[in-house]
């Protein structure tokens, strides 16, 4: 089993946020998306469609509190994602991961999920 994409709702105005966001700190790229009856797009890394955007304008509520704290990438190049959340001024936390070489940026994407971007470089 493998973690297949992850999937934000929000109005649309806030996911072109997301989008360009995503785009620009991570590198995915706006690819082919099915025609569903809510707009959106879908963000690539290579063949895969990680991260799905669609159109809401209602906020998911839960009666339970939610308990994911964030959401996991990986990059060959770290400082390029830091290069470009300084570049946007994104505030964000560096960290090292003690007895190993697993560098780790947290930052807040426009729509506020939690992000991780971890690097062995």
């Amino acid at each position: 089993m493998r973690l297949d994409h992850i999937n934000i709702s929000a109005p649309m105005e806030l996911l072109l946020e997301v989008r360009d966001f995503y785009c620009a700190v991570l590198g995915l790229q706006e690819g082919f998306r099915p025609d569903f009856a809510r707009r959106g797009f879908w963000l690539y890394a290579g063949e895969r469609p990680l991260v799905h955007l669609v159109e809401s304008n209602v906020r998911f509520a839960t009666e339970a509190p939610s308990y994911l704290d964030h959401t996991a990438f990986h990059t060959e190049n770290l400082q390029a994602v830091v290069d470009e959340l300084e570049s946007l001024g994104v505030s964000y936390t560096k960290t090292h991961v003690p007895g190993g070489d697993l560098r780790q940026v947290f930052f807040t994407d426009p729509a506020g999920t939690g992000i991780e971007v971890n690097s062995s470089q």
